[in-house]
């Protein structure tokens, strides 16, 4: 074992800061330095919820675990990317696992432990503390990364579970089929790490496991002669990907003046017209957008609260309360100046290009520009956006940077809606799934129709089928799905043995990826993979021979049913 030079902290080991979406120097300057070696059952790169659920359910069956993590706080989408969770209609009851509700639980009992509460929110039966529209559970990013730390913090303390924040991978090796350790660099000294593992879980945002270690994947659109979905393209595209959105927070204090200055990209984006098919309706800097579902041209509002007014609910619908995260009327008077609401809106989408797969300098590039757009969506809102008295902007709008815990204010890590995916056993098809292909398939109603059953299901999800505009310049693809099951299938690589996707990057497409893609399937996914790494080395198998064998198939879902996961949807 190498001589360890990290500092460690209550057992999460990580120092400095470092690049959140990628390296600036090159690697030739490490690769000749000593590196610290570090070794456990199981080694997840990632720290998202997929990542978290991967390690609780992995520490929960014995297995030892060390999990990276980029940035500085674990949650993925819900904390550095600032993203409240999307769920569906039904996640107060059912249609999640054990402990994504316990999650969800925990996150009530910190605001109830630790905020002073108005009466109305301490009589509320499922508290939300930011009331916002898009979820039952809109929340400060912040109030996650504490209670997941709480959820791993057992494994922690008793040495079970490493956490190396500030870490992201660089080399990968291989021994044919399997990959035997990640090489990591880790804070601003860029420390080398070498992480020897049994199995190895991509948690990651991107699928960065999948390009390091030559793993077969996709990335983009697949054509319809490929998958035979009606809403893929005629040719594939690899550069086709969902825009990515540099998140933000912000309150309002009338009478105040906040304006920030003025973005060097301001200008452009300010004029910028989308290039899309069907056409987007005009400017993206404005309050029009395409209605997901028709595509027509769709009226937005935008109105934030006074110093006593409420921010009023409207049609068309208040952006203001769409990502609310704190409503100030939860909380005892003169807790919040204002109401806090967190901008992931169709008007900070960037479509301008990709981050995955491009050169440095490309991904670079277009990390900056697309924080440009937010910060040129904050100005124009501070100085042009209309108010209902006919005059423009809202100059007390304040920029949260302490929500984020950045200094520029934007989220840690964009919010990265697609990922390189692997190719699977099992590749989750549009059909198996989509609304319209169930009633035509089964010749059902919308009532009765129920998504492609899976014998090897490993978990249970529901969202629609929801893709934002993309790179290759398709508009909206958004239509109705089904309630459906995670298929073990689509988690087994067809070539690599030993490493298993643990978050958005499972055999899906880049039509089905936009039901598969949201928090509490990502969790799921995460739970499933440490489940079945840490039962393949109780069993001494290898996760293929999981899915193949009836008997270890049976055994391994009952594990899961044992432990809180749902395999079938309750009326299925």
């Amino acid at each position: 074992m190498g001589r360890r030079r990290f500092i460690k902290q209550c057992g999460i080991l990580g120092a400095g800061t470092i690049s959140s979406v990628g390296w600036n120097t090159s690697l030739a300057s490490v690769l000749n330095r000593p590196s610290d070696e570090l070794k456990s059952d199981i080694i997840i790169i990632g720290g998202g919820l997929g990542g978290v659920a991967a390690a609780l359910a992995a520490c929960r069956n014995g297995s030892s675990v060390i999990m990276t993590e980029p940035t500085d706080w674990i949650g993925g989408q819900v904390s550095q990317q600032a993203v409240p969770p999307d769920e569906h209609q039904w996640i107060e009851s059912y249609g999640r696992t054990a402990s994504y509700a316990r999650y969800r639980s925990l996150i009530r009992e910190y605001y109830h432990r630790n905020y002073p509460l108005s009466g109305r929110a301490l009589e509320a039966d499922f508290l939300n503390p930011g009331n916002g529209a898009v979820s039952r559970l809109c929340h400060e990013p912040a109030v996650s990364v504490a209670v997941l730390e709480s959820m791993l913090a057992p494994a922690i303390s008793k040495g079970q579970l490493k956490l190396l924040l500030n870490t992201e991978p660089y080399k990968v090796h291989t021994d044919g089929d399997s990959i035997r350790a990640v090489s990591c660099l880790s804070g601003s000294e860029k420390r080398s790490t070498v992480l020897h593992g049994a199995f190895f879980i991509d948690a990651s945002e991107e699928g960065d496991l999948l390009k390091l270690s030559g793993t077969e994947y996709v990335i983009g659109a697949e054509s319809q002669k490929q998958t035979g979905e009606r809403h893929a393209p005629e040719k594939e595209d690899p550069t086709n990907i969902q825009a990515l959105t540099h998140c933000f927070a912000v309150d309002h204090l009338e009478d105040e003046d906040h304006t920030i200055k003025v973005p060097d990209m301001y200008q452009f984006w300010k004029e910028y017209i989308p290039s899309l098919h069907p056409p987007w309706p005009g400017k993206l800097l404005s309050l029009a957008y395409s209605n997901p579902r028709t595509l027509h041209p769709k009226s937005l509002s935008f109105i934030p609260p006074g110093k006593t007014e409420k921010a009023p609910h409207t049609d068309p619908l208040n952006l203001w309360l769409y990502r609310r995260i704190i409503d100030r009327d939860n909380f005892k008077a003169g807790t919040f100046r204002s109401d806090i609401s967190l901008i992931n809106w169709p008007q900070n989408d960037f479509l301008l290009g990709n981050i995955t797969d491009v050169h440095a300098d490309i991904r670079k590039q277009n990390l900056y520009q697309a924080k440009q757009l937010s910060l040129s969506l904050l100005y124009w809102l501070q100085t042009e956006a209309p108010r209902p008295d006919g005059s423009q902007g809202w100059k007390g709008l304040r920029l949260r940077k302490d929500i984020c815990g950045t200094e520029d204010g934007l989220a840690k890590f964009p919010y990265i809606r697609e990922s390189r995916r692997i190719m699977a056993e099992y590749t989750i098809l549009e059909q198996d799934i989509s609304l319209e292909d169930r009633m035509e398939i089964t010749g059902k109603s919308a009532e009765e129709a129920r998504a492609k059953k899976n014998h090897d299901a490993v978990g249970i999800g529901y969202y629609h089928l929801d893709l934002h505009p993309s790179t290759g310049r398709d508009n909206y693809i958004d239509m109705a799905s089904v309630p459906f099951q995670v298929p073990l299938g689509a988690m087994i690589p067809v070539r690599m043995e030993n490493l298993i996707p643990g978050c958005k990057n499972i055999g899906t497409t880049h039509i089905s990826n936009g039901c598969y893609r949201l928090h509490p399937v990502e969790w799921t996914i995460g739970e499933a993979a440490g489940s079945l790494c840490a039962f393949s080395l109780l069993r001494k198998a290898m996760p293929r021979q999981v899915g193949n064998s009836s008997k270890l198939l049976s055994d391994f879902q009952g594990l899961l049913v044992d432990q809180g996961i749902e395999l079938a949807w309750p009326d299925s």
